[in-house]
């Protein structure tokens, strides 16, 4: 019963319906926010299906055709695109929120979601509303068809389409900077059609490895597929096999890399159950700042965060200093160790 309201749904929302024994087009009709999930999630997920083949089943081919056929909404914005096996989403979510804390108006891409899918995409603080999700799917919709009738590189997934959805709502939303996390992978995700201005790469481990490799060296050269040539990029910790896969990258894409735990040092300070405090030693100053997150990995992240804001600083975008605490401070993570209550604590990781 649930495939076929699926299918009366995507007929509904693509303009077709059966009249009779006849189908005829028609002006689509407004669709509300439900009907507009689960068209989205008729599509094929591959974050809740396994036994599939990263370089088999992912073709950015068919993400690029159907951002041409809507305009490129991409193209624009200056870009900051995140990978790596741990810590993605919060360094993501770091750098966006220092950067609202400056000023900029800022799009964020995650994933996965913990409450609602409309975490996935947000402006500043906001996550998109409902009725924008049931404008933009109403829009996409036609082309995802056109897209995928042909099927000449397969046909696009859950992930694929809200990754456009994204890039969308930023452009209708006249963001400056949209800040990206890579959903699997890199090199074939759906996120790198973009060029970006800064690359990120968060620790690397072994992730994913019936998708990606069996080894970490396999796994970094998936996630070094982010790198473009003459970008800038940022990179946490890494083991030696993966600094060895990025180093490579870099120079082959004549790449310039800051590496964190190296260029960019940090230490811990005090913390306690509403979270802690830091200092990170940069290239450009010292930053000592507090925020509301637990663990040391958090520190690691945080650093890779003020690594991204420096490069932004030498690339000419103007981030004051004292951004990059009240920033910090302001972060909200739900689901990140996240301490409620006290005698006895509840921890939700």
């Amino acid at each position: 019963m649930r495939l076929y309201s699926h299918i009366l749904v995507a007929l509904r929302v693509t303009g077709v319906v059966r009249l009779g024994l006849r189908l005829k087009r028609r002006v689509i009709v407004s669709i509300d926010y439900q009907d507009a999930l689960d068209y989205i999630f008729s599509f094929t997920d591959y974050e809740k299906r396994s036994g599939f083949s990263y370089s088999v089943d992912f073709d950015l081919r068919r993400v690029e055709a159907l951002l041409r056929r809507l305009g490129d909404p991409h193209k624009g914005a200056m870009t900051i695109h995140v990978a790596g096996s741990k810590g993605k989403g919060s360094t993501a979510t770091m750098i966006a929120s220092v950067l609202g804390a400056d000023g900029y108006r800022v799009g964020l891409y995650t994933s996965p979601h913990l409450h609602t899918l409309r975490e996935r995409i947000r402006v500043g603080d906001d996550l998109i509303s409902k009725e924008d999700v049931s404008v933009l799917v109403e829009k996409i919709s036609h082309e995802v068809n056109a897209v995928n009738n042909p099927g000449v590189y397969g046909q696009l997934t859950v992930f694929e389409i809200l990754t456009v959805l994204a890039f969308m709502y930023f452009k209708r939303q006249q963001v400056g900077i949209q800040v990206l996390e890579v959903g699997l992978g890199g090199r074939l995700d759906a996120t790198n059609v973009i060029v970006p201005d800064v690359c990120v790469i968060t620790t690397i481990s072994l992730d994913h490895t019936d998708v990606l490799g069996k080894t970490v060296a396999d796994i970094a050269k998936e996630k070094a597929g982010i790198i473009k040539h003459d970008a800038m990029v940022v990179s946490g910790p890494q083991s030696s096999e993966a600094m060895a896969v990025i180093e490579q990258t870099c120079r082959e894409k004549r790449a310039k890399l800051i590496k964190v735990g190296t260029d960019i040092s940090w230490k811990g300070k005090s913390f306690n159950l509403d979270g802690q405090s830091l200092e990170v030693k940069g290239k450009r100053g010292h930053y000592r700042f507090a925020m509301p997150l637990l663990g040391d990995h958090q520190m690691e992240n945080a650093s890779v965060a003020v690594a991204v804001i420096e490069t932004l600083c030498d690339m000419g975008i103007d981030v004051a200093s004292e951004s990059i605490p009240s920033g910090m401070a302001r972060i909200c993570l739900p689901g990140r160790f996240q301490v409620f209550g006290s005698h006895p604590s509840l921890v939700i990781d």
